[in-house]
Order: C-alpha cells, then sequence, then structure tokens
C-alpha cells in the first residue's frame, strides 16, 4: 500500500509531499506501476535537487536490492536496480573487484547511476558509468519490459543512461567491475597557486587514471583559482608496507559522524566560507602517500547528514561543464563572479572531463566541469542565473542530478539532442506515463 511522505533531494530543496509505493519484487513493480497514470523512480535520494520527485507516485525502488550473478572471470555483475554501491563496495572490495566508474558518494543505488550517467574522477580515461553497462531491463509502464543495451533497443537504451528516469524504471542492469589489488590508493596531492596552472596540471597528468581539485572559489587577484590537485591509482600490492600487505584488501571503514543539527545561517557567513577555503588549501601538503580507498573516493560520506551544514533553507548545488576551448576563459569568469559576490562554496571540486557520452542527456562534454554548494536563499538564486549566462556563454551546460532551479531556455541551449528525447518520449508514449517536478520544470 501507498503512504505519503514529504520529500526532497539531498539539497533538502525544494520539498514536496509525494505519494510512495515501495515495492519488493520485479513483479510487484511491474504491477505497481501498470495501472498508474504517472510515475516515477527514486532511489536512494541522493539526486540534488527535484529529479526524483512526483507528487502524484514515486517509485522507492530501495528494496529491489538483490545482487543476482557474478563472473568472477569477466568482472560482470548482474543486479537489480535498487542495490546500493556501498553495499557493492562492502561486498566486492575485499574480492579484488571495484566499480569501473563512481560518483563522490557511494550512497546511490546503481538505476540511479545509470538514470544519471554519473562520471567520477576517473572521466577522461574510462568515459560515464553507462559506458560499462552491457544491458539492462527497461519496464515502461504498460506492460511491457524490455532489455536495452548497445545492440538492442538502442534508442531506449541512449535515451535512458542520462535519462532522469523519464524512459521507464530500470529493473536489473548488468555491468562490469574493474580488477584491482588492493584497497588503498597512491594519492599525489599538488598544490597550484592559480586557476591557469591548475588546468596546465590536469593537461600534464592525463595520463593518471584518477584526477580531481578542490578550489578556492574565494580567492582573488593572483590567486584566483589556487586548487589542490589529488591524483590516483589504484595500489599494487608491491606498493604496500609490511602490514597492509598482509592483508590488502581489508577496507578499514570508521563509523561516519553525524551532524546533529541544522547549521545556523551566520555558520554560512562569507567570512566563515573564506576562512575555511584558506586554511583548507594550507592542510593540503604536496607530495605522495598511500591512503585508504574511502577517503579518497567518498570524503564526505565520512559526515552523515552533511547536507545538514546548510541550514533548514537548504542548498542548490551547481554544477556546469565547460568544452575544452572555453574552460579557461569561463571558470575564470564563474570564479570571478561567485568570489565577487561573496558567495562561496565550502568545497568546490574542478575535474577534467573526455569524450561526449552517448547518451541523449548524459552530462559529461570534453572539458572542464565545476561543482559548488549554495545555500538556497534569494541572492545566491540570482547569482546562479547569473552563473547560468556565463555558462551558455562558454557552449556549456547544467547537470541534471545536481540542478533544482536551472530554467527551460537555459537547459535547452546546452542539450542538443533534447528533441530526440522528447521525441523518444512521444513514440513510446512515455511523456504521460513517467514525469517528475524536474520534467515538469522543464519541458521534458
Amino acid at each position: 500500500m501507498p503512504y505519503h511522505a514529504l520529500l526532497s533531494g539531498w539539497g533538502r530543496y525544494p520539498v514536496r509531499e509525494c505519494k510512495v509505493w515501495q515495492p519488493t519484487t520485479p513483479q510487484g513493480l511491474h504491477d505497481t506501476v501498470l495501472p498508474l497514470s504517472t510515475s516515477i523512480a527514486r532511489g536512494n535520494g541522493r539526486s540534488y535537487g527535484d529529479a526524483s520527485m512526483n507528487p502524484s507516485a514515486t517509485i522507492d525502488m530501495r528494496r529491489l536490492d538483490r545482487l543476482i550473478a557474478f563472473d568472477e572471470a569477466t568482472g560482470t555483475l548482474e543486479c537489480e536496480a535498487g542495490v546500493l554501491l556501498s553495499d557493492l563496495v562492502a561486498a566486492f572490495v575485499p574480492r579484488g573487484w571495484f566499480a569501473p566508474v563512481t560518483p563522490g558518494t557511494r550512497m546511490v543505488t546503481i538505476g540511479g547511476m545509470i538514470a544519471s550517467d554519473v562520471h567520477g574522477k576517473n572521466h577522461h580515461v574510462a568515459g560515464s558509468f553507462c559506458e560499462h553497462v552491457d544491458w539492462f531491463d527497461l519496464d515502461l509502464g504498460d506492460g511491457r519490459v524490455l532489455r536495452c543495451s548497445p545492440t538492442a533497443n538502442t534508442d531506449l537504451f541512449a535515451a535512458t543512461c542520462g535519462g532522469m528516469g523519464l524512459t521507464g524504471i530500470i529493473v536489473r542492469a548488468s555491468f562490469r567491475m574493474r580488477k584491482i589489488e588492493s584497497a588503498y590508493m597512491r594519492q599525489r596531492t599538488i598544490r597550484v597557486p592559480d586557476l591557469e596552472q591548475a588546468l596546465a596540471v590536469f593537461e600534464q597528468s592525463h595520463g593518471s587514471t584518477y584526477s580531481v581539485a578542490w578550489i578556492d572559489c574565494m580567492a582573488t587577484g593572483k590567486s584566483l583559482g589556487r586548487s589542490a590537485i589529488l591524483l590516483g591509482e589504484h595500489a599494487k600490492v608491491t606498493e604496500l608496507d609490511d602490514q597492509r600487505r598482509a592483508a590488502p584488501l581489508a577496507r578499514p571503514v570508521r563509523k561516519p559522524k553525524s551532524v546533529p543539527i541544522d547549521f545556523p545561517g551566520f555558520a554560512l557567513s562569507g567570512f566563515n566560507v573564506k576562512m575555511f577555503n584558506h586554511l583548507y588549501y594550507a592542510m593540503q601538503r604536496p607530495g605522495d602517500a598511500v591512503v585508504n580507498l574511502d577517503p579518497y573516493f567518498y570524503p564526505l560520506d565520512a559526515l552523515f547528514d552533511w547536507n545538514r551544514i546548510y541550514g533548514r533553507r537548504g542548498f542548490v548545488q551547481y554544477q556546469s561543464v565547460l568544452p575544452l576551448a572555453t574552460s579557461e576563459k569561463g571558470m575564470r569568469l564563474l570564479i570571478e563572479a561567485i568570489s565577487a559576490a561573496g558567495a562561496g562554496s565550502f568545497l568546490a571540486v574542478l575535474k577534467r572531463m573526455g569524450p561526449a557520452s552517448f547518451g541523449m542527456l548524459s552530462f559529461p562534454m570534453e572539458g572542464y566541469t565545476l561543482a559548488l554548494d549554495f545555500p538556497a536563499t534569494p541572492a545566491n538564486l540570482a547569482l546562479l542565473e547569473r552563473l547560468d549566462a556565463i555558462t551558455a556563454d562558454h557552449g556549456g551546460r547544467i547537470y541534471l542530478t545536481k540542478d533544482a532551479r536551472v530554467s527551460p531556455q537555459m537547459f535547452a541551449s546546452g542539450y542538443p539532442r533534447l528533441q530526440e528525447f522528447r521525441n523518444l518520449r512521444a513514440q513510446y508514449g512515455l511523456d504521460s506515463r513517467f514525469s517528475s517536478l524536474l520534467s515538469q520544470r522543464l519541458g521534458l
């Protein structure tokens, strides 16, 4: 039976009351969706905005969480869409396997990773997650469940990868894991004084498997864009000390600390953010180290409910990507606008992206992406409209998984295959059966 709940994305903005179903089997899911006039699937609620909410019918997928089959020879895993990445990490790292692509949190479902076509710190060499998906079964809500892959129902495959749940409900999927020798990373920290040198280091480090930068978005003048860049490789057993070598795949995990209250507004003042950025930059000591896998990939997962730091009003994350040719100029203008507004983020992330993905609405394009968090205040929402204009002027686009407020016009300007996506939805009758607050806002 359905129940009513107040739902939001991870940003806690916006919040809506939704009617929620929670099926436990593929057949139960099929029987639930078939009579509904409209619905949307919801994984673990880690998309930031309004993508996984439909007030009329939201389908909570978390109980479809079974591991079905694993081929140790090829690393191919078949599982239901509600399986959490955190459970895969816990189960397979001790066996010497890791996700081929991972976002910055492990608290996401496999279905959500496909619907967002998530990218990671290795996009420049491995592409996005759907590049590693062999197939998935898609419930179209009209009685049909179709297997979609690069060779079967290819139009639905391309539309669903990055399609934000608007082409049907992913029931199960098969994808290829990555073989690893240890639960550790070889990390190199490079501290650079400005944006120009940060981009230069990324280009010089293109052969590194993983790369990401924390960027001080409050620095100005000659220090504009100063960054700490973290390069990473999965550590081999021979690269570990004697203690770690004794159990190389043992994954030490500490219990996350909690944020017990919603932070008051003054905690997010420009002065506090500026001081945090200054201290964080100073703490990033250059050099090489061997570190645990979890803090390298999932640093914020160590802080349970960290979204409460932004207070009861919630926050919005702004993530855009700019083409390689305009990245330096565009990123400079974005950072200048943020710094001038005094509205910098505690943690701003810069990454080098590889070639565009095949998904019709997939976010990546070759260039650079910048992601920042802002409290959901009127002043910050106005600032984001200015950032939209800079992004559009430089040929960029906004990441739907992080979005809660972009206009239909701004969204459409960055996605050249949007009409192809809309046509496919209409062709299969999906435009009426699957919708979300995001799709309603953007006219998808």
